[in-house]
């Protein structure tokens, strides 16, 4: 198999393209994690005022994001979308749970960029999502497609790898949660 990203005649995908979820992750995930803590601080108190109508809970929760918990949060998140690459890169990118992630990932990164819109300004992960997430997502779901691997995508599928991303966004906070209690 070739490991240059390229898709092949025979339905092959290299590496860069499997495998590059990984790593587009982790670049993206660097940025949230190195932004997060002085973002929060700095941002979270205007945003209130500006939007009293969200709810106290949501705004405890970004506060409470910053630093280790979602440093740990990330190292947790690592893992599925570690397997979703490998389980890419062992089926030649035919795995639907690459897909779903990938199409995850690429849907995260419209969100981020929605979020920025909606607080008009920066938020942690809008920069990797327009630089990195978005484009990889594209590249490599182009890449499937001369493949002849990308699956056929339906009206439900962007909803559900919506929903399988923030099932695991959700799931990495609640891990971290209870890892740093015990500590």
């Amino acid at each position: 198999m070739s490991g240059d990203g390229k898709a092949r005649r025979d339905g092959a995908v290299g590496a860069a393209i499997t495998l590059g979820l990984l790593a587009a992750w982790a670049v993206h995930d660097a940025e949230e994690v190195a932004a997060m803590p002085k973002w929060s601080r700095d941002r979270v108190p205007r945003l209130r005022e500006r939007y009293p109508q969200v709810p106290d809970a949501l705004w405890r929760s970004l506060e409470s994001a910053g630093g280790r918990e979602f440093a740990a949060a990330v190292a947790v998140m690592a893992v599925p979308v570690a397997a979703a690459a490998a389980d890419g890169h062992r089926t030649r990118g035919r795995s639907a749970l690459y897909q779903t992630v990938l199409d995850g990932f690429g849907l995260h990164g419209a969100v981020h960029l929605a979020q920025a819109a909606a607080v008009r300004g920066y938020t942690p992960g809008s920069v990797t999502s327009a630089a990195v997430v978005i484009p990889f997502t594209l590249w490599a779901r182009g890449r499937l497609r001369r493949a002849g691997v990308l699956r056929p995508t339906r009206p439900g599928d962007a909803v559900q790898a919506l929903a399988f991303a923030a099932a695991a966004v959700a799931g990495s906070h609640m891990v971290a949660r209870r890892v740093l209690r015990r500590r």
